[in-house]
């Protein structure tokens, strides 16, 4: 069990640091506007994690219920989608681009419901949940429905955490991309490797 959620932490981890929409938006924010206003972005992203949480703990505890075939065939299906993420992220250009630049100046309200409608409304989200919770169900005694939240919650802590960071450092973060053109390329790697070895842990 606690195996299985530290593993689960790690891969969150490495996600959360790997270059998406999500986290340069973060950084963008805070370096043109101040960390405060990154960090109003970054807890309206989290804040809808609870929504794809919720829907996910509840729809798949259904199924599970109902038929393991049907629970199998969505745990292959989320391996195959990890590995497909992985061969994306692997044809993706390594390098990260922000612009600090002409960023709209909003209050800190504004970017707490921006990132909240953000999160919520793209569907890739809902779909890598799907693809990565259900793979690292962690007890045979518990509900299905309060592991899900525990990994939701989890997912939310640490993803907190980095992003966070990334808000409040962002200053440093951005001279660092910008001095040390093999980070990009560092952290693509990292992402490959982590979506693979995600993907067999759930096909084994």
């Amino acid at each position: 069990m606690i195996e299985t959620l530290l593993s689960f932490a790690f891969a969150t981890s490495i996600l959360a640091i790997s270059p998406g929409p999500d986290n340069i938006f973060v950084l963008t924010q805070s370096i043109a506007n101040g960390k405060r206003f990154g960090l109003a972005t970054v807890f309206g992203l989290i804040s809808g994690c609870l929504v794809h949480t919720t829907l996910l703990a509840f729809g798949v505890s259904v199924i599970i219920k109902e038929s393991a075939n049907l629970f199998f065939a969505i745990k292959l299906f989320g391996a195959i989608y990890l590995l497909y993420l992985a061969f994306k992220v692997y044809k993706s250009d390594p390098n990260i681009v922000f612009s600090e630049n002409f960023v709209e100046k909003k209050t800190t309200l504004q970017l707490f419901k921006q990132g909240f409608i953000m999160n919520v409304l793209n569907p890739k989200v809902s779909i890598f949940f799907l693809a990565f919770f259900p793979g690292f169900l962690f007890s045979d005694s518990l509900s299905t429905v309060l592991q899900f939240y525990v990994l939701g919650l989890l997912f939310m802590l640490v993803s907190l955490m980095i992003f966070s960071a990334i808000a409040i450092l962002a200053g440093a973060i951005s001279y660092r991309i910008k001095e040390n053109k093999n980070i990009g390329l560092y952290l693509k790697w990292m992402q490959v490797v982590i979506f693979v070895l995600i993907a067999v842990f759930i096909f084994t």
